[in-house]
């Protein structure tokens, strides 16, 4: 009857192999850790197994039997290529690795983060490569416990409890206008005078933008009485344009203002702050490469708190 994968125990062809070696249970003890009953009761599974003696005391040696020796060689290399699989877990070259991050991030992150990061990683891994997913919610859950997806940068909330996290930054969310609006001249000091604009909304925000939009709809703001775009990355070229005035998040807004010619104030409103974490699941939080990355996004991206 064939033997299977299922009922051997792999930790006793690290003892034929030892065994090989020393040619002494006690010595093959000593070097593995055990006792010399533990080492023993091994070689009679051993036995067992393969049906054999394996190895016969010679004196004060153990020598192997002819099928013992039919074994070695496939048994060593067998411990070579499993050994080699936790050497390519720990080790990472960024100078030569191919390796592809799949990086899931909102529209509004991915003209944050992917300029920078494309250029560092091109500097320094040049062979790395970086697509970015845009999931979110539920789907990205699933996406990173099933692999599709190696790290998430942005706001999101309600991650599992396997994902760890890693905070980056907060950041504020600011009234961004063309540079001859009158808000460039005079300011709004209250909510009222703020409320009196002409207010451009992001329609079908995700959380927790939609929190800044509930908060200005309970200050009297109303997206059903503005205009609406369907993305961030719309919205300061339509102000660039037009009497309206848009509130985004300052990292957005930084990346635009000054190439449109926009100007920005904080708004005379208490707005939530938004919290930007890189997010992993635990199953590559061991992986090399994936704490390289890590590394490197934290180092470009990540701000601490005054």
């Amino acid at each position: 009857m064939t033997t299977t994968l299922r009922e051997i125990d792999l930790n006793l062809l690290v003892v034929l192999r030892d065994l090989m070696q020393t040619r002494s249970i006690s010595a093959t003890a000593v070097r593995l850790g055990m006792s010399q009953p533990a080492a023993s009761n091994a070689l009679a599974r051993l036995r067992t197994t393969y049906a054999n003696e394996l190895f016969v005391r010679a004196g004060n040696t153990m020598q192997p039997t002819a099928l013992a020796m039919q074994l070695a060689a496939p048994v060593e290399e067998a411990m070579v290529l499993l050994q080699s699989t936790f050497a390519q877990r720990e080790q990472f070259d960024p100078a030569h690795d191919t390796r592809l991050f799949n990086l899931a991030m909102t529209d509004v992150g991915e003209v944050y983060f992917m300029p920078r990061l494309i250029a560092h990683c091109a500097r320094h891994a040049p062979f790395v490569r970086l697509k970015v997913i845009q999931t979110s919610g539920p789907t990205l859950r699933q996406d990173m416990q099933d692999g599709r997806v190696d790290l998430a940068l942005g706001p999101f909330e309600d991650m599992p409890g396997s994902a760890y996290q890693q905070r980056l930054f907060d950041q504020s969310c600011v009234c961004l206008f063309r540079s001859d609006h009158p808000f460039a001249s005079h300011p709004p000091t209250t909510v009222a005078e703020y409320r009196h604009a002409r207010h451009l909304f992001v329609a079908n925000a995700a959380s927790p933008y939609v929190e800044i939009q509930q908060r200005m709809e309970k200050a009297g703001i109303h997206a059903s009485r503005g205009d609406q775009v369907s993305s961030f990355l719309s919205a300061p070229f339509v102000v660039a344009t037009s009497d309206c005035v848009v509130t985004l998040p300052f990292k957005l807004v930084e990346q635009f203002a000054r190439p449109l010619g926009l100007v920005w104030i904080h708004p005379p409103l208490r707005l939530p702050t938004l919290s930007t974490h890189c997010f992993w699941h635990r199953r590559v939080h061991q992986d090399a490469a994936h704490a390289w990355l890590r590394a490197q996004i934290m180092a470009l991206f990540g701000e601490t708190r005054d």
